[in-house]
């Protein structure tokens, strides 16, 4: 399909995809930054009781959105995959926009719950179908790339974004925040319309197909690295907030700064592991683990400085998202003719990890463990992240090992069959 279109296209096309990541970014991470506003507002009984049991309460709306991704990824992803591509993408911004002006104006916090539940069902869909789109764009070869240009959008909103639009919602409102965010969905909604190329989904596939991707047992081990990398990640982001003005004691105007520190590390990883997960895959997941952890511990020890907290938080971020295009490039590799689901699954499997550190990071901050306890939470994720990558490669070795004997086995048999046919002619 490439090949049809001029390079000025396929940029704009790019771009298009890129602007869906960004909104996705911004309504993903927004609440992170504002969770004391939302709590205050939300629970403000709790909050005049304990504003550490209110922010760690308000943590669930992180956690809520998260299992929406979990939920709807899979899901839409296997039903949707035998329908155009480019329309599913306007399906899914439409609903991103309705959840998130539902999220900015409903009255409680029981129904906000619901519709940060509702807005991230399309999640994972959407950036399953557009790392496929991607993927298609960018030609053999750059699938590791592709899948970073489109992720690109996540973590570029973490630079300006999410500042820009913590600090709008510190300065007006966390309601208008999000109705700011809502309004970038509907922007990108018209640009995937306009600019995005027509591309069919696979008329082959079915529900129960794509859903045959879980008996693999290769997709569940690389599905679990990302799941505990990702809590590692999501254990300390959540509560950034609270950890910069309570643990750091900077003032609260200047979180929207870690929040850029946090994002300049996420894009610079991203695209870091997109490009060496092009080169090799499990490499690119060894690595990241081994820096995560480094920077998991040194946040730990240094958040109480200002240098600690921006240097840490950025490099967490970092070796966290350098996961994601590895883990997304990994699972296209064997999920075999399930490629929608697979492309989509990643997301449920990122967003499980954004749920469990979410949930953990409140149960030892609400236990009086104080706001620094979920960094360890996280570098507890990471050993078992760790032995299952190491399992998934020895699983990987034996099976090529398996199926190099069987390849010789045929071919000495193929060699023993034709000298058989040779002796009879000579015979005859």
């Amino acid at each position: 399909m490439n090949a049809t279109l001029s390079p000025a296209r396929i940029r704009l096309a790019l771009l298009a995809l890129a602007l869906g990541g960004f909104g996705i970014g911004l309504t993903e991470f927004v609440a992170m930054g504002l969770l004391p506003n939302i709590a205050a507002d939300l629970l403000p009984q709790l909050w005049a009781v304990s504003p550490e049991k209110a922010n760690a309460q308000a943590g669930w709306l992180v956690s809520a959105y998260a299992l929406g991704v979990v939920v709807g990824a899979p899901t839409i992803a296997a039903l949707a995959a035998r329908f155009p591509r480019k329309q599913v993408l306007l399906v899914c911004m439409g609903v991103f926009t309705l959840g998130t002006v539902a999220s900015a104006v409903l009255p409680t916090f029981g129904l906000v719950l619901v519709a940060r539940f509702v807005a991230a069902l399309p999640h994972g869909a959407y950036f399953g179908i557009a790392a496929l789109v991607a993927a298609s764009l960018m030609g053999p070869g750059k699938r590791g790339r592709g899948v970073a240009l489109v992720l690109s959008g996540l973590t570029i909103a973490n630079v300006i974004g999410v500042p820009a639009i913590t600090f709008l919602g510190q300065q007006a409102g966390w309601r208008v925040a999000f109705l700011a965010v809502a309004a970038v969905f509907a922007l990108a909604f018209t640009a995937v319309l306009l600019v995005v190329p027509l591309q069919g989904g696979d008329p082959k596939a079915t529900m129960r197909r794509e859903l045959t991707v879980f008996r693999r047992p290769q997709v569940w081990l690389t599905l679990l690295v990302g799941s505990l990398g990702f809590g590692g990640f999501f254990a300390v982001y959540t509560f950034i907030s609270p950890i910069a003005t309570v643990i750091t004691g900077i003032d609260v105007s200047l979180v929207p700064l870690v929040l850029v520190s946090t994002g300049i590390g996420m894009t610079i990883g991203n695209f870091i592991g997109g490009r060496a997960a092009d080169h090799h895959v499990l490499g690119t997941l060894f690595v990241c683990f081994g820096v995560f952890v480094v920077a998991l511990v040194g946040f730990a020890l240094t958040a109480e400085t200002v240098f600690g907290l921006f240097f840490f938080s950025a490099l967490v971020g970092g070796a966290a998202s350098a996961l994601s295009p590895a883990i997304q490039t990994r699972l296209m590799d064997v999920a075999g003719n399930s490629q929608s689901i697979a492309a989509a699954i990643n997301h449920s499997a990122l967003n499980l990890g954004n749920t469990l550190g979410a949930y953990l990071g409140g149960v030892v901050i609400a236990a009086g463990l104080g706001y620094l306890s979920p960094t360890w939470v996280g570098l507890l994720l990471c050993v078992p992240g760790i032995a299952l990558a190491v399992a998934s490669a020895l699983l990987q070795r034996h099976t090529s090992r398996r199926s190099a004997r069987e390849a010789a086995l045929e071919g000495a048999e193929g060699v023993r069959l034709d000298e058989d046919a040779v002796l009879d002619r000579a015979l005859t």
